[in-house]
């Protein structure tokens, strides 16, 4: 049976479980876990996973190496996919962009809620540096054109010029967004699109 079966079958029964509402004791819960088997090859390919969407080269090469076990991309890219989530997460979003059309302009041109997510971080960095003026008109521009077609983008660009309304961003109920949890949040979807363009590009 391979993992994603038993993972599907665990939550199935952990779905159950909760709603029969029955109280199992610690023991019991570690007797199923130790009942399950997972197959080396599935772990490897689980730890390969993680290895690969986190970005850790050269583990993953050792690993390939080691456990005989391929990636679904190409190692290499990685540092390129890496260097765009490094500069999501350092707010230098003109960068990211820049660096995932280098990559494949694809990415960008197929998927409007991440071009959004990022056009919005942009915006953010602009409040967050104290550039008023500068973060109207490019939210003007470049995203309310984008809010017009798209409610959900609508509103979450409503909730992020909300920010300019107030001088104390800590009693802004939207202060949120200028948290570093934003940056890492935007980075991951990144990082998601990339890794999965890259993984269609080598199958």
């Amino acid at each position: 049976m391979s993992l994603f079966w038993i993972v599907i079958r665990r939550l199935a029964e952990i779905e159950a479980m909760a709603m029969s509402k029955k109280v199992i004791t610690r023991e019991e819960w570690e007797k199923k876990l130790n009942d399950v088997k997972i197959r080396k090859e599935d772990m490897n390919k689980l730890v390969m996973n993680f290895l690969v969407t986190e970005g850790y080269v050269d583990a993953a090469e050792k690993f390939r190496m080691e456990s005989g076990t391929e990636p679904d991309i190409d190692l290499a890219t990685i540092t390129d996919r890496m260097a765009v989530k490094k500069a999501v997460q350092c707010g230098n979003v003109e960068d990211a962009i820049e660096k995932v059309n280098d990559l494949n302009p694809e990415i960008l041109d197929t998927n409007p809620q991440l071009f959004f997510h990022l056009q919005q971080q942009r915006l953010i960095e602009l409040i967050r540096n104290g550039k008023v003026e500068e973060a109207l008109e490019f939210a003007q521009e470049e995203l309310a054109p984008r809010g017009e077609e798209n409610q959900s983008f609508l509103e979450e660009l409503e909730r992020t010029v909300a920010l300019l309304a107030f001088e104390d961003v800590s009693n802004c109920p939207v202060g949120d967004l200028l948290d570093i949890s934003q940056r890492l949040k935007t980075a991951s979807e990144v990082n998601a699109a990339i890794l999965t363009s890259q993984s269609h590009e080598k199958g």
